[in-house]
């Protein structure tokens, strides 16, 4: 019968790429198998594991495809280019996770890019070291030797040991013979398998798409925020997309260095010999007890506002809910709604460098390392690439710390480095989740039972993690002063602002971290855009610069978004230049307290 004719004409049609490629698709779907196990080990058994192998099977199935039509010349190379790329990416990563417990990523790649002939020797070596073949690299090297022996056997017999050929003869013998007898049954389970494969495959390769076509390396990390985004399950996507963030962030590159070379100061008065900024993380406005919240989380802060010498600020917000796209915003001199881009506009550090201020940057999260999220990735890139760093920074710290008092001993080895005028940022890790793991173990003082009477919505696992989450801004509480107490002798101002709010089970919500979904409305804005400003002036300061100090006392209320931020630096700063705006300094008479403050470029916080 035709119809009978024209189903096995399918058949054999689809089963001609894996006949004709046959170890091809076996050695390459093994390898993936090995890979995915080998470098997602806490991933085993979820969901994502119930679609890698169908997902697998698609790929190289298509790989195989490809393979078939070519001219017989054509495929030998182009399966050769097939195998370096994808054994030589498989072996990087592996070995990359064994290494430094992180599989390809952007700052991995540009680490690898800088590595010289001396280091790439000394990766050759370790790679066929014992305690390395004794790691999951040495499965990859596995798959790689018996797929080696496997070709020499075919093309080259007599190489072969006489019994490895009788083994390998009577496999392939029997392997023939099977397939011969259900080959119907073969083909048939193919086709479904196929098709299966590209039903469940079909939303991760368009999640994938949509991850690849950013057009921005900000627009990428936004998609990343989304809850089914791309899973980029083997190593030549890791490495592609590796390649492709890195092409998005040195197009912006380019244009910040272009603004650097351009950078212009007419004068400086240095009106502010030391200027400390803190930026703090994640920090919910409505946690600190300075704001009224019911539990005792900033007592220290506090105790200087009573003071006298530290002026809190009431009505505060950030225009993102990210950290790398808060930085972009308070670093460059750019603000929302003017034309451009942020990275068409000068960074402030650089225009504080030009005018002659000695400017340091201490960071607990933008250092280049190993095992770096692409957010991380995404707000430090500005910050480490190497011209930039030297237009921004003349002092900086080199090592990250599992607590933010690291940052002090920093400071403390670092100042004498200090000019009579400095610009001193403190980058704190602050309240970043995990919140358990922000503050040391005997510096907690809540517990989870404490929450019962204020939370009684609360289970008593979430009632800790809000115990964690307020502990971490006490722990703040304590390091933010005592950054304050390294100034209380010097000529001082300091301005503390965090990067942007926090969800914790505010309200009746079973949720903590941020919502990253498009839509911003009052409950998210209060949870995750408000967030806590203060300005402290040291004895002295106020003494000789008794005019700003009555400002600052005076704009407390005012309305604030912090993308405006640099214009607050350079006017206490002195600093006369064409980036300079009036309306958007804090302290300002002329400040306009009107301007929108659009959130995530879509909500006007004052309308909502």
């Amino acid at each position: 019968m035709k119809w009978l004719k024209t189903i096995r004409r399918l058949l054999q049609l689809v089963m001609m790429p894996l006949r004709r490629n046959w170890s091809f698709f076996v050695f390459m779907y093994l390898l993936g198998c090995v890979t995915a196990w080998a470098t997602l080990p806490n991933m085993r058994g979820v969901k994502l594991y119930g679609n890698l192998y169908p997902e697998l099977f698609l790929d190289v199935y298509v790989l195989a495809a490809i393979l078939t039509v070519l001219p017989h010349k054509v495929r030998i190379w182009v399966r050769g280019i097939f195998y370096l790329a994808l054994y030589a990416s498989t072996i990087v990563d592996v070995y990359c996770f064994v290494k430094f417990q992180s599989t390809l990523t952007p700052t991995m790649l540009l680490l690898v890019g800088e590595t010289d002939s001396r280091e790439a020797g000394e990766f050759i070596r370790s790679c066929v070291s014992p305690d390395i073949l004794l790691s999951n690299v040495g499965w990859v090297l596995m798959v790689l030797f018996i797929h080696i022996l496997t070709a020499l056997r075919l093309r080259f017999p007599h190489f072969i040991p006489k019994d490895w050929c009788r083994l390998m003869r009577s496999i392939h013998a029997r392997g023939i013979y099977f397939m011969r007898r259900v080959r119907p049954v073969t083909e048939a389970a193919v086709l479904v398998f196929l098709l299966a494969s590209i039903g469940l495959s079909a939303h991760n390769k368009a999640a994938t798409v949509k991850l690849m076509t950013g057009k921005t390396i900000g627009e990428v990390e936004h998609t990343l925020t989304e809850q089914d985004h791309a899973v980029l399950y083997q190593p030549i996507y890791r490495l592609v997309f590796s390649i492709y963030a890195n092409t998005l962030t040195a197009k912006q590159i380019d244009r910040l260095v272009a603004t650097v070379d351009k950078v212009r100061v007419d004068s400086c008065s240095f009106r502010s010999p030391n200027i400390v900024l803190i930026i703090g993380e994640s920090y919910n406005r409505h946690h600190s007890s300075q704001y009224g919240y019911v539990m005792p989380t900033t007592p220290r802060q506090q105790k200087m506002e009573k003071r006298g010498r530290l002026v809190k600020y009431t009505d505060v917000v950030s225009p993102w809910n990210l950290t790398s796209f808060v930085f972009k915003y308070i670093f460059s001199t750019y603000t929302v709604g003017d034309k451009g881009e942020w990275c068409d506009y000068p960074l402030f550090p650089a225009v504080f460098r030009k005018a002659g201020y000695h400017v340091t940057f201490i960071t607990n999260q933008f250092l280049p390392k190993a095992k770096e999220a692409v957010y991380d990735f995404s707000g430090g890139f500005f910050l480490n690439n190497p011209k930039l760093s030297a237009a921004q920074f003349d002092t900086r710290n080199t090592q990250l710390h599992q607590f933010d008092d690291g940052l002090l001993r920093d400071y403390e080895e670092l100042q004498n480095q200090n000019s009579d005028n400095n610009l001193i940022i403190f980058h704190l890790l602050g309240q970043h989740v995990q919140y358990r793991q922000r503050s040391p173990k005997d510096r907690k003082h809540f517990k989870g039972d404490d929450y019962k009477e204020l939370k009684p919505n609360l289970n008593a696992r979430e009632r800790q993690t809000l115990a964690d989450y307020d502990n971490a801004i006490l722990y703040n509480d304590s390091i933010v002063t005592e950054i304050v107490k390294k100034f209380e002798n010097e000529d001082a101002i300091v301005i503390y602002v965090p990067d942007h709010g926090e969800e914790c089970y505010e309200g009746d919500m079973h949720f903590f971290c941020r919502m990253h979904s498009a839509k911003v409305d009052a409950r998210l804005a209060h949870a995750e855009f408000d967030i806590p400003m203060w300005i402290w002036c040291s004895r002295k300061y106020i003494k000789r610069h008794h005019e700003i100090f009555r400002e600052v006392v005076n704009a407390r209320n005012r309305k604030y978004m912090t993308d405006a931020l640099p214009h607050l630096l350079m006017y206490l700063a002195g600093i006369d230049c064409p980036y300079y705006k009036e309306s958007l300094n804090l302290l300002s008479p002329e400040y306009n307290e009107s301007r929108p403050r659009v959130l995530k470029g879509v909500a006007d916080y004052d309308k909502l």
